[in-house]
């Protein structure tokens, strides 16, 4: 897991680090709200963030509202003022959980771990004894990978990604078109799903006839 850590002080900056390396999280640190959008602009693959509200060139909470939400990454405010209304508005805007400065660093780990799992959970959809996690795009079957070509993959995660929908075929032929620049007609699209249902070996994949196909409950 990546998380990064936007705070000017350097030595929760290293105590931070140290414990969370310890713990197997992978800690990034900006001091500014200048680096931080850089940063943010050419790396996606932030799980969560860690984020101070007073920062030496702004407030956290405006950069938050004004980059971080948009990019749906998941926040923990750091605040050294326990006042209701920074807290209340910290929340308001869509934080993850807060924590008020000066804070224990098994605390704040605690917190993280609850954010972390909450995310993992979000991220897998289990239908019978198959479960396709979203954010790496891995499909199982009880414990072990099922291997998908990279396209039979992608019209796996088209499928959960509209988890309870019926995807139209038009659509599905559309984002063939798409991922590979080659035509295909219904009947190539049928052999596709084919042979991802031999490879699942559970019938989670339903034809809904005349429309295209759907995952969803059982």
């Amino acid at each position: 897991m990546n998380i990064l850590l936007i705070e000017d002080n350097i030595s929760i900056i290293k105590g931070l680090t140290f414990s969370f390396e310890k713990n197997n999280l992978n800690l990034i640190s900006k001091t500014n709200i200048k680096s931080s959008k850089e940063y943010l602009t050419n790396n996606k693959d932030i799980d969560l963030i860690i984020l101070d509200i007073t920062l030496p060139d702004g407030n956290g909470i405006n950069l938050y509202q004004d980059v971080i939400k948009n990019l749906n990454i998941p926040t923990i405010f750091l605040t050294a003022k326990d006042e209701e209304e920074t807290i209340v508005k910290c929340l308001e805007i869509g934080a993850e959980d807060y924590i008020t400065k000066p804070f224990s660093t098994k605390e704040l780990l605690v917190r993280v771990n609850k954010v972390l799992l909450r995310i993992e959970k979000k991220s897998l959809i289990k239908v019978k004894d198959i479960t396709f996690n979203l954010d790496k795009a891995i499909l199982y079957k009880n414990e072990d990978q099922i291997e998908l070509t990279a396209l039979e993959l992608k019209l796996v995660n088209l499928l959960f990604n509209n988890f309870g929908k019926v995807v139209n075929r038009n659509v599905i032929l559309d984002k063939i078109w798409e991922w590979t620049g080659n035509y295909v007609d219904d009947h190539t699209i049928t052999v596709y799903f084919k042979r991802i249902r031999e490879k699942i070996g559970t019938d989670i994949i339903k034809t809904v006839k005349g429309m295209g196909y759907r995952i969803d409950e059982e």
